[in-house]
């Protein structure tokens, strides 16, 4: 592992991983790679829930293969990877707290939060036949809940002030704990340089990856449960 994302989801991670594919940090740890690998739903529900066997997670096995991790639910858990990869660089990803909000709140705690509800019959009979055709998928609010909505907000995604309060502290909690030359404190729409400096590398000549997290959230997630109910993966 050489680069740890300790940024919360909705900061950029996605344009970041691509930034860190393009410049030979890849494959990249993503939420995406736990969408597109149902069997790591119940692996990180494992670990979020307390079952990953005795003593701290296996964090070789669930990150093999890969030389960087971004993106919850890894960065749920930035300080146990930062002390398990002490020779890995970190970046924090930050955006304005506010525009940061909007974006979460309209995506993955709307998700959540509608699970507290009763759905109507229509997502009621998607969600039993996405049980039957891949129970580890069925399995991804249960994980998204221990490994972000309770460990990281307390439960409380419904109530923005707390949620920003814990987006502020994360932050600061993050700068007090990695020493500076580990640390790159990183917003997306600073681009290539301050990152390549970072990490070493030479500044490709291409612009930097940018991918509208809010709009791909909404437009990948129907086709996936499109897939598992068709397809029984």
């Amino acid at each position: 592992m050489k680069v740890i994302g300790a940024g919360f989801g909705r900061t950029g991670t996605a344009s970041l991983k691509a930034a860190l594919e393009r410049l030979g940090f890849g494959p990249c740890y993503h939420m995406s790679a736990v969408i597109a690998e149902p069997r790591r739903v119940r692996q990180w529900l494992d670990i979020g829930e307390g079952r990953a066997g005795s003593g701290a997670p296996d964090w070789d096995e669930v990150f093999a293969g890969y030389r960087s991790a971004l993106d919850w639910p890894a960065s749920s858990y930035w300080r146990e990877l930062a002390g398990h990869y002490p020779d890995a660089k970190v970046v924090l990803t930050v955006r304005d707290p506010e525009r940061w909000y909007d974006s979460v709140a309209s995506t993955i705690f709307a998700r959540a939060l509608a699970e507290r509800r009763r759905l109507p019959l229509r997502r009621r009979i998607v969600r039993w036949l996405v049980k039957r055709r891949s129970p580890d998928f069925a399995l991804y609010p249960r994980m998204a809940r221990a490994t972000v909505m309770d460990r990281v907000f307390g439960g409380r995604i419904d109530d923005r002030d707390h949620v920003l309060d814990v987006f502020d502290r994360h932050i600061a909690e993050v700068r007090a704990t990695i020493p500076e030359g580990r640390l790159l404190v990183f917003d997306v729409a600073e681009g290539w340089e301050p990152l390549c400096a970072f990490l070493g590398v030479p500044v490709p000549d291409e612009p930097f990856p940018q991918s509208n997290e809010r709009a791909a959230w909404h437009r990948k997630r129907p086709r996936r449960l499109a897939r598992l109910v068709l397809r029984g993966r």
